[in-house]
């Protein structure tokens, strides 16, 4: 089971969404990747530029992570809507 860590972006981006279904669907989602990261079934992509990274998307936002087999550990460290989470990475 990996170790789940949230950037303080991330933390703001979920407590600004903290009432709507996002938050629901993010931690069924959240439960499934922490028993496989690299589970087919998810919306997951990998970040061709960014080394360890991947883009899980869940409606119209995007929350990126980066699996750090070392620690056994993800690391989120952006969420935002579709076209501006690529922004300033």
């Amino acid at each position: 089971m990996y170790r789940v860590v949230f950037e303080k972006q991330v933390q703001k981006f979920l407590e600004k969404h903290k009432w709507e279904k996002l938050i629901y669907q993010f931690e069924i989602t959240l439960m499934e990747l922490i028993e496989d990261p690299y589970d087919n079934s998810l919306d997951i992509k990998v970040i061709s530029w960014l080394p360890n990274s991947y883009r899980l998307r869940i409606w119209k936002y995007r929350f990126l992570y980066e699996i750090i087999e070392q620690t056994i550990s993800i690391s989120f460290f952006k969420a935002w809507n579709r076209g501006d989470v690529y922004k300033n990475i």
